[in-house]
């Protein structure tokens, strides 16, 4: 199973994550968001093995590239209208795509959506709400059992070492994202938090789910 972390912005935190076996960190490069990072301040950061991942809100795709060669990037979460092309310009095996199941009264509006980004992404990251992120709420996880996305796809929303079983349980997706439920404070990880979340989501190995 893919493991982000995501909202990091401390030396300290890429660290722990890395050490606690996740795959992936994320950096949030949107101003009004309290988890903002500048490209030089990620480019100064270390990150092990992780992949690291940068969130676009509103950025076209020229500087979105620009962001990501100046930050050491791997992979570009695409959080808002960025249409198809920008993310062909970007690269479709970097892209992560964000969806809100929240926007679609019946799944298999759901459905249409992630098949129309099938074609310009990588991956899929389903998220609560129905814009932005690291707000700390929850989607169904229930009507996302069994989802028959054209791509993997990570589970945000609400994680936290209290939720993330239930959640691995009950929609088996192929990654989960976390950030607002292992925080002391927006941007700032607690690390008991993070490990234990990462524990309850290895208690659901047996289940087939983590590996």
């Amino acid at each position: 199973m893919l493991i982000k972390v995501c909202g990091l912005t401390r030396q300290q935190d890429l660290d722990t994550a890395s050490s606690l076996g996740a795959g992936m960190c994320g950096f949030i490069f949107h101003a009004t968001s309290p988890r903002n990072v500048t490209p030089a301040h990620v480019a100064s950061l270390e990150s092990g093995k992780m992949l690291r991942v940068g969130v676009f809100v509103n950025q076209a795709a020229d500087e979105i590239c620009r962001i990501m060669a100046e930050a050491r990037l791997d992979m570009a979460q695409l959080h808002g209208k960025q249409d198809e092309d920008c993310a062909r310009v970007v690269g479709v095996q970097r892209v992560i795509r964000v969806i809100w199941p929240g926007r679609y009264c019946h799944r298999a509006l759901l459905y249409n959506e992630l098949q129309k980004h099938a074609g310009a992404c990588a991956c899929y990251l389903l998220d609560a709400g129905l814009t932005g992120g690291g707000s700390g709420t929850r989607l169904d996880w229930q009507d996302l059992s069994h989802l028959p996305a054209p791509h993997p796809w990570l589970l945000a929303g609400g994680l936290s070492a209290d939720t993330v079983g239930q959640a691995i349980r009950l929609c088996s997706p192929d990654g989960i994202d976390l950030n607002s439920g292992v925080e002391d404070a927006p941007g700032l990880k607690n690390a008991q938090k993070l490990a234990a979340a990462l524990v309850a989501a290895s208690k659901q190995k047996g289940n087939g789910y983590l590996s």
